[in-house]
């Protein structure tokens, strides 16, 4: 089976992107790391992506203004003179318009640091911690025009501790991170993942619930 050509959208330092760069130096991974692209210059991941031998490019959102249509559609000439089959946003902080996100329905992969649908947005670490929460944890979804949302991919849960901080959280969400985007862009790549009725199949057996998965941290 060939491998699928991946592209990883950054914004910033790009350690989930690093994390599927380490698992797709397995050859028998399904997937390769075939190109990292960035909207900002400065990304430090793009260091990180060259260091491990990726191509990487970089179409600067600032050069577009307020034009997303524009901004996308160089991002989209991009990923086809790279060939790409599947996308993973690792930090990418850009929303896409849903033109961009209808042209790549099911092969669009996102990473967010909580348990979807729950704390959808931003500072989702401080907003569990505010509102008592037991689990936290991270989800790979799908990407559909609505912010954080989409098909469920899979997920890792952490116990919230009576000692954590937003540090010593994030950074426990962030290993689970690190677990699960490797092992849901696997799935997808092996074509184990499809949608039915709004929810991810995998070998055609539905994603469970958050409250019934098992958790992505070890004791």
């Amino acid at each position: 089976m060939s491998r699928k050509r991946v592209a990883v959208l950054i914004s910033g330092r790009g350690s989930n992107m690093a994390a599927l760069i380490e698992a797709a130096k397995d050859k028998n991974y399904p997937a390769e790391i075939a190109l990292v692209a960035s909207n900002r210059p400065d990304a430090p991941g793009l260091a990180t992506a060259r260091a491990a031998g990726i191509a990487t490019a970089i179409v600067d959102h600032a050069t577009y203004g307020k034009d997303r249509p524009a901004f996308e559609r160089a991002l989209q000439a991009v990923l086809e003179q790279h060939r790409i089959d599947l996308i993973c946003l690792a930090g990418f902080m850009r929303l896409l318009t849903p033109g961009f996100v209808s042209q790549w329905q099911d092969r669009l992969l996102n990473i967010h640091p909580a348990l979807l649908p729950a704390f959808k947005g931003l500072d989702t670490h401080k907003r569990a911690l505010a509102a008592g929460a037991k689990l936290h944890g991270a989800t790979v979804h799908f990407v559909m025009p609505e912010m954080d949302s989409g098909p469920i991919i899979a997920q890792g849960a952490v116990a919230v501790r009576d000692s954590d901080d937003e540090r010593t959280l994030a950074g426990r969400v962030l290993a689970v991170e690190h677990r699960i985007y490797p092992l849901a862009l696997k799935l997808v790549a092996e074509g184990r993942v499809r949608v039915v009725g709004g929810r991810c199949l995998i070998d055609g057996v539905p994603v469970p619930d958050s409250a019934s998965i098992v958790p992505g941290e070890p004791g």
